[in-house]
């Protein structure tokens, strides 16, 4: 079965870092595109970044500006997101996903999905 796990959420102070991973297990982890979203009390699930372990290819939505960035350990599984500079407004769950032909920042592409870890941005 494909598992996801995502891991490394918490309560940071505007300004700050996060780094969260998603671990992979269940499928041959470079032949799916891994992505991360977001989803905020209130508002639609959106997408954050996403990325190609066989090539590195990678796509970011547009609010990252250059603040977040998103790497791979074939050896480990993982997929990473680092974070910094940190807004409130970054405040979300925030989900891995896979999936074997699905690509970029809509969740409709992506079938398999972790658990969520929670984001906490303080102002």
């Amino acid at each position: 079965d494909v598992q996801l796990q995502a891991s490394g959420g918490g309560l940071v102070q505007a300004g700050g870092s996060l780094r969260l991973s998603c671990a992979a297990s269940g499928f041959i982890f470079d032949d799916y595109n891994i992505a991360w979203f977001r989803q905020a009390p209130g508002k639609e699930r959106e997408g954050v970044s996403c990325i190609s372990s066989s090539d590195g290819s990678h796509s970011y939505g547009d609010f990252m500006e250059g603040r977040f960035t998103t790497t791979y350990d074939n050896a480990k599984n993982t997929v990473y997101l680092q974070m910094n500079n940190l807004k409130p407004e970054d405040t979300a769950v925030y989900y891995c996903a896979a999936d074997y032909s699905g690509w970029g920042t809509s969740p409709h592409d992506f079938d398999y999905w972790g658990q969520g870890t929670q984001v906490t941005v303080s102002s």
